[in-house]
């Protein structure tokens, strides 16, 4: 150890106040969980006023979790905040949606032709589950629920790929897609068309065809850029052009 450098000094947090911390950041996190949710699933549409006050009164919580919270959304772009004039939910930028859009295609092509290359009878059986229950949603015209199952089966593309962690990088970049996305799932076709689509892509794998199932993969997710400009002209106080 050197003589002449200064050692820190470790100040000793009480135990009440470290639980009191650690209690604030547990209910901070379920704040952020249960509103970040709530904002991409466009429960709470873009521009809608946050009221801190009134989401504190219905957790039962004091203002300082939530402020927490909301300060973590505001740095993903789910939230913004302005001086003195008030704090509302994020529009979708739309100058992020090419570039998102640009890598998750990279990504969900590679995993098609990963998962085509070593699928087994029982990955594709499950894939065609899957699909099987996203048909049925889109007969019952049920956007919410198709939304988690169409998830859930690119996870599964993932997993086949074995690459399951392809997934979770898509998931980071892809937030602002899913708020437009919502948007678009309740069009008229819209979900019956990813059912075969998605169709499509599972037949490619189950005939072990890598370079069918990446093309399928990007004729799935060209959708995605292609309704832009027609969904920001149905909706277009959701959107922002940019974002400074």
């Amino acid at each position: 150890m050197d003589g002449g450098m200064p050692q820190p000094v470790r100040r000793r947090i009480p135990v009440a106040a470290k639980k009191g911390r650690a209690r604030t950041s547990t209910v901070s996190a379920r704040v952020y969980q249960e509103l970040r949710a709530d904002i991409v699933a466009m429960r709470r549409k873009p521009g809608e006023p946050i009221s801190e006050k009134e989401i504190s009164g219905a957790y039962g919580v004091s203002r300082t979790p939530v402020r927490e919270a909301v300060l973590r959304l505001a740095d993903e772009g789910l939230i913004e905040i302005f001086p003195q004039s008030g704090t509302y939910v994020g529009r979708i930028p739309l100058s992020v949606l090419p570039d998102a859009i640009i890598v998750r295609k990279a990504l969900e092509e590679a995993a098609a032709r990963y998962a085509a290359e070593r699928a087994t009878p029982d990955q594709i059986a499950a894939l065609q589950v899957l699909i099987e229950r996203q048909r049925v949603l889109a007969a019952a015209a049920d956007s919410d629920n198709f939304h988690a199952a169409d998830e859930e089966f690119h996870a599964a593309i993932a997993e086949v790929a074995g690459h399951p962690r392809i997934w979770s990088v898509i998931q980071q970049i892809k937030v602002q897609i899913d708020r437009y996305r919502r948007i678009t799932l309740p069009t008229l076709g819209r979900m019956t068309r990813v059912v075969e689509e998605h169709g499509a892509i599972v037949a490619a794998i189950e005939a072990h065809d890598p370079e069918r199932a990446v093309r399928m993969m990007r004729f799935h997710l060209d959708g995605l850029d292609a309704s832009i400009e027609d969904i920001r002209n149905l909706a277009p106080d959701f959107f922002i052009e940019d974002r400074k």
